[in-house]
């Protein structure tokens, strides 16, 4: 019971995590963005570290070589002139710049391993945090278009209202016109009252007509023309 419990806290929290990565992902994405520069900025403090520690390195090998070299000289003018005693103590100094040279060699040879990957390390993340600032211009023009994708939706409400307008609307154009209507009522009452009956008849020919027509009025005007 109580792993049943602990598992279904710990799928909340995740999900609650979920929820609050994804509304203030830009946010994240910024502050990652800020740690990664932070981070690169100190990587490029120790790559000037090496790399002055390297150029200091490389001045003492060279100047401790030009040093051999120079008492190696003095070295060999000694024992041209006999002098066994001075070539003895010479040798002796060379021999200690000898050892000390393979150590300083040693340690240039190392740095140099060290500022070439530290500086390929760092190239590296300078591109991906130039990548992930393109992201984040994405990632904010997503983010705007869903808010105003959103506040569209608000603004328009959602499909079930947007049926009921379309079907409202409907309902107004296919309602029929009243004027229309009416007259159709009043050719009703009419009909049941026989009072178009007489009129059909004249029309037909069946007793004299109940109304003026167009040909009556055109043969009065020509009558009167005549006279």
């Amino acid at each position: 019971m109580f792993k049943t419990l602990s598992t279904l806290i710990a799928g909340a929290n995740a999900r609650s995590e979920d929820r609050v990565r994804d509304a203030f992902a830009i946010e994240l994405i910024d502050q990652k963005i800020r740690e990664a520069e932070t981070s690169l900025k100190a990587a490029k403090a120790t790559l000037a570290s090496l790399i002055q520690r390297q150029r200091s390195e490389e001045r003492q090998r060279d100047a401790l070589q030009n040093r051999i070299k120079d008492m190696t000289k003095r070295a060999e003018q000694a024992l041209d002139q006999d002098r066994e005693d001075l070539a003895a103590e010479a040798a002796t100094a060379i021999a200690q710049m000898e050892n000390e040279l393979t150590i300083r060699a040693e340690t240039c040879a190392r740095l140099d391993q060290k500022v070439v990957r530290l500086r390929t390390s760092i190239e590296a993340g300078h591109r991906r945090i130039i990548d992930l600032k393109q992201g984040a211009i994405q990632a904010r023009a997503v983010r705007r278009e869903q808010a105003i994708q959103s506040k569209l939706n608000t603004t328009i409400g959602t499909t079930s209202s947007t049926e009921e307008a379309e079907e409202l609307i409907a309902r107004v154009m296919g309602r029929d016109d009243p004027f229309e209507q009416s007259e159709i009522l009043r050719e009703i009452d009419r009909d049941l009252g026989h009072e178009t009956l007489a009129d059909r008849m004249a029309d037909q020919g069946c007793g004299p007509a109940t109304r003026t027509t167009a040909d009556d009025v055109l043969a009065r005007l020509k009558s009167k023309t005549s006279q």
